[in-house]
């Protein structure tokens, strides 16, 4: 039997707790649904269901948590993908009631993964705290009205404002003039998160199926799953493959592009160096359109990550690229090893609304949370589950939104999408 391809050499697959070993899909399987993915959405999707008391399969070309999932900055932020284009949208289904329905959206998945992490027991390296930091004086307005924002709800009591000199205290970098210090938000290890969710669904009757690529849906009633060994029919099929699938691209081609993340960890530092760098153990992320973000590891290493490339293609040298970008964050790190490097694809939306959808009556799929995806995907996996039994409120609002479709051709799509990024950097440059 083929093996399961290998995960990319992370801080993440260094450290899993319990490794995945999940068998093949082989001959025929009858389920109430199909999903398609063992990332966030599919897993937590298929969790859901099964608490629901569903039959459940889902099929995986790799490895539980194998992308995006197992591959990010591990932060769990109110940071919503699309939120400004999502507003508008939804103000014209809602009316007044948009603004509270996308607040809440901010801060649900946060409450679905605290009650996933204490119901099922999952070690994750879960902490609190986390810094919004303003990178240009330019930056501090619209910050400081995201601090307003908050004080009108409450999560306002887990958020405060800190001036240069406060945030200096917290961060070890003269970089920032300021920054939203949230102590609701949250910092983990995503890929043992992802795993001890998959076993959380299997403990709750769940199949997941490892090394199975699929090469085929077939619509109808009762659809079907083509694997390259085996088929799965089902009432329902979830398709959850975000960035790393080519399925349906009749359909859902020029909707999604893949963008390179790169993520770089350091090797274990002293208690003198951690303290020098970030004394509270926060995670941060600065005010750029294209951003950097780091925290310390449960062992003591930073964990960095910054830019983007938006060509599809992956980049050549992740540690080159980032050591200048860490070494200007934290001078007093010059020269330190790096003992880890990789990158993933993100699924980037060109007006960063998740989207949402059908492909027949019983297909329906999830993608798209443009680098926000670990918070996003928890709430996509109860709408999705909601929908798949018959509640479609939530699911309508997002199916019913408007998105832009590249023609012609992915590599297409990315070259605009790289053009529009350039775009948006010099704007922030010229701020």
């Amino acid at each position: 039997m083929p093996q399961p391809s290998p995960r990319c050499a992370s801080y993440y697959s260094a450290t899993i707790h319990q490794e995945t070993d999940y068998p093949r899909l082989e001959g025929d399987h009858r389920v109430d649904v199909a999903i398609i993915g063992g990332g966030f959405t599919g897993i937590n999707t298929a969790l859901e269901l099964s608490e629901r008391g569903y039959r459940v399969a889902v099929i995986e070309a790799n490895r539980v948590g194998w992308g995006a999932s197992g591959r990010n900055g591990g932060q769990v932020t109110g940071s919503l993908s699309g939120q400004d284009a999502m507003l508008k949208q939804l103000r014209r289904t809602l009316g007044a009631q948009a603004d509270d329905f996308v607040w809440n959206l901010r801060w649900r998945g946060h409450s679905i993964l605290r009650q996933r992490v204490e119901k099922y027991a999952i070690d994750c390296d879960l902490k609190f705290g986390h810094l919004q930091a303003a990178y240009k004086p330019s930056h501090i307005d619209e910050l400081k009205r995201d601090h307003e924002a908050s004080q009108q709800h409450e999560i306002g009591r887990h958020v405060h404002w800190l001036d240069a000199a406060d945030t200096a205290k917290v961060i070890g970098t003269e970089l920032y003039h300021g920054a939203i210090r949230n102590d609701f938000n949250m910092h983990l290890h995503p890929l043992n998160l992802c795993l001890g969710e998959a076993r959380a669904a299997v403990s709750l009757g769940a199949q997941i199926f490892e090394n199975s690529t699929v090469i085929d849906i077939v619509h109808g009633d009762t659809p079907v799953v083509v694997g390259d060994h085996g088929r799965v029919t089902a009432d329902a099929v979830v398709l959850a493959g975000n960035a790393y699938h080519r399925l349906e691209r009749r359909r859902l081609g020029g909707k999604l592009f893949p963008a390179s993340l790169g993520i770089v960890t350091t090797a274990p530092l002293s208690a003198e160096q951690q303290a020098s760098v970030n004394p509270e153990d926060l995670a941060v992320y600065d005010t750029r359109f294209v951003l950097d973000y780091y925290r310390l590891t449960a062992d003591g290493r930073l964990l960095f990550g910054g830019g983007a490339n938006y060509s599809g293609n992956a980049s050549e040298d992740i540690g080159a690229e980032l050591r200048p970008r860490l070494e200007h964050t934290f001078p007093q790190l010059k020269d330190v090893a790096l003992d880890f490097q990789w990158q993933g694809m993100a699924g980037i939306v060109i007006n960063r609304i998740p989207q949402l959808g059908k492909l027949s009556p019983k297909v329906f799929y999830a993608q798209g949370y443009s680098g926000h995806g670990i918070a996003t995907s928890h709430i996509v996996g109860e709408i999705m589950a909601k929908a798949v039994s018959g509640q479609l409120e939530e699911f309508d609002l997002f199916a019913d939104m408007r998105h832009w479709r590249v023609p012609f051709s992915d590599r297409l799509g990315n070259g605009l999408l790289a053009a529009g990024m350039w775009y948006y950097q010099l704007r922030e440059k010229l701020r």
